[in-house]
């Protein structure tokens, strides 16, 4: 699992230039170069007035959501998905002024929050499973190695005092003797 990240790259900035190539080719085949032309700059001026209008929307959604003391998560997910929405759509090529534009419009914009967010929730819960079975092993094995969780309290029965060490700092009140 831990290749996804290399592999989505790989397909963003390799595959995605060529099949963006490869459709504005058969477009333009199909419609003649010049409307291909006009389509895509079309495409990006309607992507850049629908950017400006959500973008000003998220914005202050995510304003109020402060000033109301919400936590605003899926505001911030908003505004998160215009501004990658918004890239996509200056990007040209039909595939990313597709996914720009299912990323900004405000009908399509909660279903790809909800999927990006299971998606993420469903990759956190198996990092969190990952590390559990990794420290599981590693306790299994004698506990961890010096330095790996600093402040965290040491086994210290090797150095002659009676358990472990935990650091703090003494505070002592002077009273009057009576």
């Amino acid at each position: 699992m831990g290749s996804m990240l290399p592999l989505a790259l790989f397909l963003a900035f390799l595959v995605l230039p060529v099949l963006e190539i490869y459709v504005i080719i058969q477009v333009g085949t199909v419609i003649g170069g010049w409307p291909t032309v006009a389509l895509l700059l079309a495409e990006s001026l309607l992507g850049a007035w629908i950017i400006r209008r959500e973008g000003r929307r998220a914005w202050r959604a995510l304003r109020e959501s402060f000033t109301g003391g919400a936590m605003p998560d899926r505001e911030l997910a908003d505004a998160a998905l215009v501004l990658i929405g918004g890239v996509l759509l200056l990007t040209p090529g039909f595939i990313t002024d597709l996914a720009g534009f299912l990323f900004v419009l405000p009908f399509t914009r909660p279903l790809v929050r909800r999927a990006l967010t299971r998606y993420v929730s469903r990759r956190v819960r198996m990092t969190q499973e990952r590390m559990v079975r990794h420290m599981s092993a590693s306790a299994a094995e004698g506990g961890f190695p010096p330095g790996v969780f600093p402040g965290a309290p040491r086994d210290h029965s090797d150095d002659g005092q009676d358990g472990p060490v935990i650091r703090g700092e003494v505070i002592r009140e002077d009273r009057p003797e009576p």
